[in-house]
């Protein structure tokens, strides 16, 4: 088996599910999603904040290639947002920079639903 979920998708469509979520996860601060896709968000988002708390222009860049271009409500592009108000928040912690709780499951097909944030 592989190293991560397929989540049903080709290889193109599963990167930008991915990108979403994670663009999504930065702008709101949580979101609700399966389990098992937030589960993958999980691995992808953690190395989001480890390139955001080396904060140069190469990390930057290789964040800038997965991350969208896309504003908050106050303007701020995720790119930004990341680097300057997540990153710094988790500079004296090593890892684990996200949480997965399972709240239940979906009413219409059964499926595990989860919450993925931040941690404080």
């Amino acid at each position: 088996m592989a190293g991560y979920s397929r989540l049903r998708r080709n290889s193109a469509q599963r990167k930008a599910l991915l990108r979403d979520l994670v663009t999504d996860l930065i702008l709101n601060g949580s979101i609700e999603t399966t389990a098992v896709k937030a589960k993958e968000l999980k691995r992808i988002a953690d190395k989001m904040i480890t390139l955001g708390k080396t904060n140069t222009l190469a990390s930057r860049r290789q964040a800038a290639e997965f991350i969208r271009f896309e504003k908050d409500a106050e303007g701020k592009f995720a790119i930004q947002k990341l680097f300057d108000e997540i990153a710094p928040k988790f500079a004296n912690r090593n890892g684990g920079y996200t949480r997965v709780i399972k709240t239940g499951v979906r009413r219409g097909d059964a499926t595990q639903m989860a919450i993925i944030s931040f941690v404080e």
